[in-house]
This record gives C-alpha cells, structure tokens and sequence, in this order.
C-alpha cells in the first residue's frame, strides 16, 4: 500500500499531464471495489488515485468539515460518554448510498468543496488545544475517513503519543490491509451496518461479508458500536433484524446497536421517513439478543 499521500497537484483530481506519467494501470487495493485506475484517474471515491506509479491518497489532510461534539453524536453511548470530541472530515466516499445526509462531501471531487490542509502535527496541535474545553481527541467523522486512510494512520499515532483519545466513523468497507494499519492507535469504532443482504450492499456499492470481516477484526482491538438507520425497502424486515443481530450476538452480544429513523435526503424524496411503530418493534427484536440497544432520529 503506498504511503502517505503525495499532496501535489491534490487538488487537481484528473488535470495532471497523463504524457509525462508511465502508462501502467494500477488496482487500488484499499476497499472490495479494486479500481482499476489509469494515470492520473480517480477512483470511485473521488479520493485516491494512480499517480502513475503508486496509488496516493489525494485528500490527505484536506478538511471540509470540523466541529467539537459530544462523543454521544458520533453516535458512541458506551464509550467515555458525557465527553467531547473533535470531530473532523474530508471528502469522498466509497459507497454511493442515495439517502447519504452528508452528501455535499462524501461525493465531492477535491477542487469542488473548500478545505483547509491540516498536517498530522497541525491537527495534534488543534486536538491539545481542545483539551481545555472538554475534548479528550479526536474523531474523523462526516466523510468516510478511511478513504485516507494513510492520514488517519499517522494523525491517530500522534494523539495516542500524547494521551489523545482516536474515534472512527466509517461504514466498515475496508480490506484487512487498511483495518491493520489503523487499529494499533483506535480507541472506537462507529461502524455503519448498513443492512444484512448482499443484494442491499451491491446497490449501494459495497460488500456484506467485507464488513462483517471488519466488524469481526475491529472488535477484537478495540471499543467498537454499530449504527443501522433504517430505510424502507433497504433493510426494514423484522426477519432481517433478526437474522443481523443473531450474527452481532454471536460476535459479541455486548456489541451496542443503534437503530436509526430515515428521513427523506439527497436523491430519495421518498418514500417517507420509517414508521416510528416499527422502529421500537425493531429495537424489540434486537433487544431479544443484544444488551445495549439505543433508537436514534425518534
């Protein structure tokens, strides 16, 4: 995997002089999408592409979006609660989920959003300063971080050196290679179960089994909590949820879960937000199962 992000010409996304790189086609090896990337070509996520020898991470340390939350709004209930964290974002995505909230960043293109480039030991320097009003780190949250992954590796080692707490927020898509290099510095996961078919991860560009993998890997290392936001059509069968959370309790069964309502976003006007009935018959099911079961959007 290559290493951190070249940051020349970062901005410039598809604009750099394809005559004066070698012509070799290079797979990106981060997620189960495996583009297959031509010089100077980004892949599906807007946020990596071939440089003509290796693939860069071409957000690395471009931040959109930053904010001093409570730890709650990540969303992490049974981890350090009533703290604050610093939460910051980038852009890109590797899913194309059509109800995304934050949509404005995960599918941006890196000269179409502004952002401000923030160096490991700038963003240390920001997470050490935040100390005095509550924040115990730092959570690279919005967009999904692991699309620059090199930049969360290097940025998590810091704060860890220096008593800093690191919190992800991401939907789990990674291959083992990328869960390997972030977890020795992760305290918390958040990770997005996004429904529990196959067919439901295809039409959103992703993988089931690939996360499930994730899952499994992230909560032997660290304190990990799962989010599914419920979307009509996508993952609201009763049977389902059972079947999903019969694979958690087998993981875990202290695994917390939160059950999410959909609202209409993005490209889905419909159908209407989720039924708030079936929400708690959901959050029934799963308590059959699990011990920290929380509704969220209520």
């Amino acid at each position: 995997m290559s290493e951190k992000g070249d940051l020349s010409n970062s901005a410039s996304g598809n604009s750099m002089d394809r005559d004066s790189l070698p012509q070799i086609m290079l797979t990106c090896p981060a997620c189960p999408r495996h583009c297959r990337l031509r010089p100077g070509e980004r892949g599906a996520c807007n946020g990596r592409r071939n440089s003509g020898d290796r693939i860069e991470c071409i957000n690395y340390g471009r931040i959109t979006s930053a904010a001093l939350d409570p730890i709650e709004k990540k969303p992490l209930k049974c981890f350090k609660s009533g703290s604050r964290i610093f939460s910051v974002g980038s852009f890109g995505c590797n899913l194309f989920c059509p109800f995304c909230q934050n949509h404005s960043i995960s599918r941006a293109e890196g000269g179409s959003v502004e952002s401000d480039l923030i160096y490991p030991d700038e963003l240390l320097s920001l997470a050490l300063d935040l100390k005095n009003d509550g924040s115990i780190g730092v959570a690279f949250t919005y967009n999904e971080p692991l699309v620059s992954w090199e930049y969360v590796r290097d940025c998590a080692g810091l704060l860890k050196k220096n008593g800093l707490t690191t919190v992800l927020v991401t939907n789990g898509c990674f291959e083992d290679e990328v869960l390997n290099e972030i977890l020795p510095c992760t305290d918390a996961m958040n990770i997005d179960l996004k429904c529990f078919t196959d067919s439901g991860y295809r039409d959103l560009g992703g993988d089931l089994e690939t996360v499930k993998r994730f899952i499994k890997g992230a909560s032997k290392h660290c304190h990990i909590e799962l989010t599914s936001l419920i979307v009509p059509g996508l993952n609201d069968s009763t049977a389902k949820m059972t079947e999903q959370c019969d694979w958690i309790a087998d993981t875990d069964p202290g695994i917390p879960l939160h059950i999410t309502r959909y609202f209409p976003c993005y490209k889905m006007t419909s159908p209407p937000p989720t039924d708030v009935a079936l929400m708690h018959r959901l959050k029934e099911l799963a308590q059959k199962k699990l011990t920290h079961v929380f509704l969220g959007n209520i």
